[in-house]
């Protein structure tokens, strides 16, 4: 069952459980309305480990990527701050008004690649100074997934400025954010995420599991709506993602078809399909001590389709099994 509500206390921490795997994510996506300019976010919290993984990045059409990922930040002395002081980063991340507005800042020496496949290598690049200065203002409904699950989801408006080397932006456009707290294994199970904004102003949000195994989580917000009331509100009941692979599993596009509907039953149904076009690739290798692998490309792209044109962000998490080939286990065609 979904629950509509979120308490706004949710927004802070939670009381950790024991297990090694256990973490507190919050994420904040954002991009122009025209895809020029966009980037992320993850704030990642391993109580249990003593560590936050911190990743951000800036991407855009005929830019490099600029990332800075860093799996080993140590957790604040005041437990309830978010303010982070790493090797050459200092981030922090205000809840300004809960439900409504956060407020990110950092400053960092991120890298800049020409090819976001070299984030799974080593990573050579060249050593480029980052800052964001950002607000996240929410623009839509708060959606809560089932009950048997953590997470939430708010689109926004997000606006600041944004410095990349010797280049600065007065940032205006859209985004994503959302929060979770649980057990994340990253390596025992693939999946598709992702949120984006058609033309309209209509919202979607969709995750579904790879294989798919599970039901799909996820929305369409019809553009117009306020962030009280439910009536603008359609569920994500079916999710078929055909992702076609290049080099490294990165994807060179992507078909999507979601089934919205007014209820979470399939009342109403009607779908929609969009071809995917990457604007530009973030990935994050991700390595656990047993050494098992996951890659997770996530990209800034341009969504397409009958009901409309837009832009937004697209994960496809890749757990590799352990021996197993490369060729084998990321495959050209999913």
């Amino acid at each position: 069952m979904y629950d509509v509500t979120v308490d706004p206390a949710d927004e802070y921490f939670h009381t950790p459980g024991p297990e090694p795997l256990w973490n507190e994510s919050w994420y904040f996506d954002f991009f122009t309305e025209d895809g020029s300019l966009g980037g992320y976010v993850r704030l990642g919290r391993y109580p249990n480990s003593g560590v936050i993984w911190y990743w951000a990045c800036i991407v855009g059409s005929g830019r490099p990527l600029v990332t800075v990922i860093d799996n080993a930040v140590p957790i604040p002395t005041n437990p309830r701050s978010h303010e982070l002081h790493g090797a050459m980063l200092w981030a922090d991340h205000n809840c300004e008004t809960p439900l409504e507005h956060w407020s990110l800042g950092l400053e960092t020496h991120a890298i800049a690649l020409d090819d976001p496949a070299d984030v799974y290598g080593k990573a050579y690049g060249d050593r480029t100074p980052l800052a964001f200065e950002l607000d996240w203002h929410t623009d839509g409904l708060v959606f809560t997934y089932p009950s048997s699950v953590t997470p939430y989801e708010i689109p926004c408006r997000v606006s600041g400025t944004v410095d990349v080397g010797a280049e600065h932006f007065e940032f205006e456009g859209f985004g994503q954010r959302d929060h979770s707290w649980g057990i994340r294994d990253w390596w025992s199970m693939g999946w598709c995420w992702t949120a984006f904004r058609l033309d309209d102003g209509s919202r979607w949000h969709a995750v579904t599991p790879k294989p798919q195994s599970l039901a799909p989580v996820g929305y369409e917000q019809l553009p117009g709506q306020q962030t009280t009331g439910r009536s603008h509100l359609r569920y994500v009941t079916e999710f078929c993602v055909l992702e076609t692979l290049g080099p490294s599993g990165i994807p060179r596009s992507a078909e999507l078809v979601m089934v919205s509907s007014l209820d979470p039953d399939g009342g109403g149904a009607r779908s929609a399909a969009f071809q995917v076009e990457p604007i530009a690739w973030s990935p994050v290798l991700l390595t656990d001590p047993t050494g098992r692998r996951s890659r997770l490309p996530r990209g800034l792209c341009r969504f397409v389709g009958e009901r409309g044109s837009g832009i937004g962000w697209i994960e496809f998490n890749q757990p590799e099994l352990v021996g197993q080939a490369e060729s084998t286990a990321i495959g050209s065609v999913e």
